[in-house]
């Protein structure tokens, strides 16, 4: 593997800047890892020896964020970007698996990146050094392996949110998760206890969003999950006899996961759309397994999980709408599309349509090209109702309430039951959908 990094023209700049105040900075970190792997980094971080204070003195002349200067970092704005500049430093005792109790700052570089959670993560550069990689952090990039610096058990002790990062890490690069690492992720699992919902929210979404989200099964396999997701567990050993399905409800879950795109919501959709499965499963006399209603019990289910993870508002109610109607199956015709666009909602349906595809494809084979065609009817359909712009709510009825409330109708609930028929009245025949028929049927009744 080629170690020679291109480092931006503004990074090149701090680091000179740096040096020619006499002090040393390296590229570090995420940066370094991704310049690696031929990824754009996101971000590109520095370390050096230079004091907070010292750093603002050799950056006097262009603007400094104290981001963090009690953990040594100070922010320097460059071209519109802030670029992180940290101090070499040295952690002392975590007494709450999370925070250092103190931070000191360290006189080497190497006291600085033995203090880093994983090999890829802990190797640094500047073009005079070339790659610093004391832990083999460029061995395990080309053996594609997640492994802790020194011993994982007190990595994981120290920092209990590096449990979850050794998983996303693994589902984001492809990377297998090392043995002893590995091993280390069970016997500590329980400490995810003390990292906050938000903290592990985003660490979920990251895997979930990553090329690999089946790497969950990981995270299950390593009772990661059991911490702050039980009913997935619960989903992992719930078995499915039905010609419909072939894998276990967890395993479902997980190969639906690569079945639709990187989208934040059909993403959280596909982990949780038969979450309800479980605890509405009945088997009948024949030894097959039924789940009636598991959309209902897995919307109610869905918000108690997203609420109790720190989901925001628009989140919740999106997921919890999709997985309510997910294993919803209009016909092809337009007629029924329309109302289901009206259940699911005119946002949502798009959505939808990608859900049912995802769910199918990780279902057996079972009627597979029935069910492909019921679906590719309901897309045609929906191109139909697009394109002709059929109204499907109230939102674009022809009719308002004001139209009834100048037609004599008094404010209040006859109004919006009015409107309601009316709208079922479009939704059979959108060509009725004119204020001077819908009047006129008023007028009938």
């Amino acid at each position: 593997m080629n170690e020679q990094i291109t480092i931006p023209a503004d990074g090149i700049w701090i680091l000179n800047r740096l040096q020619e105040h006499g002090y040393v900075g390296y590229a570090v970190g995420g940066c370094v890892r991704d310049a690696l792997l031929h990824r754009t980094p996101h971000d590109w971080d520095f370390c050096t020896s230079a004091t907070p204070e010292q750093i603002q003195a050799c950056f006097s002349d262009v603007p400094c964020l104290t981001i963090g200067s009690q953990h040594g970092t100070i922010g320097v704005l460059r071209n519109h970007t802030v670029y992180e500049i940290t101090t070499f430093r040295k952690e002392t005792t975590y007494h709450d698996h999370r925070h250092p109790d103190a931070v000191q700052f360290a006189d080497s570089l190497q006291t600085d990146l033995q203090r880093r959670d994983f090999t890829i993560n802990a190797m640094a550069y500047n073009p005079s050094s070339g790659l610093v990689d004391l832990f083999g952090g460029l061995e395990d990039i080309e053996r594609k392996i997640i492994r802790c610096v020194g011993n994982p058990l007190e990595r994981f002790t120290e920092d209990a949110l590096r449990i979850m990062r050794a998983v996303r890490f693994s589902a984001q690069l492809g990377f297998a998760i090392e043995e002893e690492t590995r091993k280390a992720l069970k016997v500590l699992a329980p400490n995810l206890k003390h990292v906050s919902a938000e903290r592990i929210q985003v660490e979920l979404v990251k895997l979930l969003m990553s090329p690999h989200p089946d790497y969950l099964r990981v995270a299950y396999e390593a009772g990661i999950t059991a911490e702050f997701l039980q009913e997935f567990d619960a989903c992992m050993t719930t078995s499915q006899n039905t010609p419909h399905h072939c894998y276990t409800v967890g395993e479902h879950i997980l190969h639906s996961l690569c079945h639709v795109r990187a989208d934040k919501v059909l993403r959280i959709t596909m982990l949780l759309h038969d979450i309800g499965k479980p605890v509405v499963r009945k088997t009948d006399e024949n030894g097959r397994d039924h789940f009636k209603m598991h959309g209902i019990a897995g919307e109610k289910m869905a918000a108690q999980i997203l609420r109790r993870l720190k989901f925001d508002n628009d989140t919740i109610r999106k997921v919890t709408r999709l997985v309510k109607w997910h294993d919803d199956r209009p016909d092809g015709t337009t007629k029924a599309v329309r109302r289901a666009v009206n259940r699911i909602g005119e946002d949502l349906f798009p959505y939808y349509l990608e859900v049912q595809q995802a769910d199918m494809l990780a279902q057996s084979d079972y009627r597979r090209a029935e069910k492909q065609e019921r679906l590719d009817k309901v897309k045609e359909a929906y191109e139909t109702i697009i394109n002709e712009h059929q109204c499907v709510s109230l939102k674009t009825l022809a009719v308002t309430g004001k139209d009834l409330i100048e037609a004599g109708y008094k404010p209040g609930r006859e109004i919006g039951e009015t409107l309601n028929h009316l709208l079922e009245v479009v939704l059979a025949d959108p060509q009725k959908n004119q204020k001077e028929i819908l009047l006129g049927l008023l007028d009938e009744k």
